[in-house]
């Protein structure tokens, strides 16, 4: 029988990675998507960041009624603001940044950890920070964000981000070849991927660690 999981998007364009990656004949995906949030949270003004976190308990313990047996989280900023004490559900929560966080703790090297989205970086390094304290792993991370290039998927110019990112990859592995090079969000992957291809380089990304993660998760 196949175990049910629900995923939790703040874009669209985050089911393809997901479905491609963790298509099983052992899993049902079942995929839940809301960009309103993200929206808001960086529109509005009046939004603040208890209604915020309001929503996402909202969106969580509504996913949780839908029959499911595991729910993954997609969205770093989602994660960041999710209070999980308050939660009525029992039902296992997957964040997608923990596992990339165990692969990013086990390089010793200087890192440069990419976003596009800024409203990500507050919450996505805290929580890194934190990680790495409890596992006792010293990190050497240093977040960019990728300016003007984040508003371009929101717009649904999918294929204008995937080339501006591309040609930021490059540049920082051509002037930075001292440092390990990661991106921080799923929307990232495609481009990370094509740079590895054209240049025989490892760029690291969230999407690898999940698909090992939920291998294991598999086998047990």
């Amino acid at each position: 029988m196949k175990k049910k999981i629900a995923c939790l998007h703040a874009h669209y364009s985050n089911i393809q990675y997901i479905q491609n990656a963790l298509t099983s004949d052992e899993l049902e995906l079942v995929h839940f998507v809301d960009p309103g949030l993200m929206s808001r949270i960086t529109s509005d003004n009046n939004f603040d960041e208890g209604q915020a976190k309001n929503k996402v308990i909202e969106q969580i313990e509504w996913i949780a009624q839908a029959n499911v047996e595991v729910i993954l989280i997609t969205c770093t900023n989602y994660i960041a603001l999710l209070e999980e004490n308050r939660l009525h559900t029992s039902i296992p929560i997957i964040k997608i940044d923990e596992p990339f966080f165990s692969s990013v703790c086990s390089i010793t090297e200087p890192q440069v950890l990419l976003f596009t989205n800024p409203a990500t970086v507050e919450g996505t390094i805290s929580r890194l920070n934190e990680f790495a304290s409890i596992q006792d792993k010293p990190i050497h991370i240093e977040a960019r964000v990728i300016e003007n290039t984040f508003e371009l998927i929101m717009q649904g110019k999918n294929e204008q981000y995937v080339e501006e990112l591309s040609k930021y990859l490059k540049g920082i592995l051509a002037s930075e070849k001292n440092k390990k090079i990661s991106v921080a969000q799923l929307s990232m992957v495609e481009s990370a991927v094509k740079v590895e291809q054209e240049l025989n380089v490892k760029i690291g990304n969230p999407l690898d660690s999940l698909i090992i993660h939920f291998e294991s998760l598999l086998l047990n």
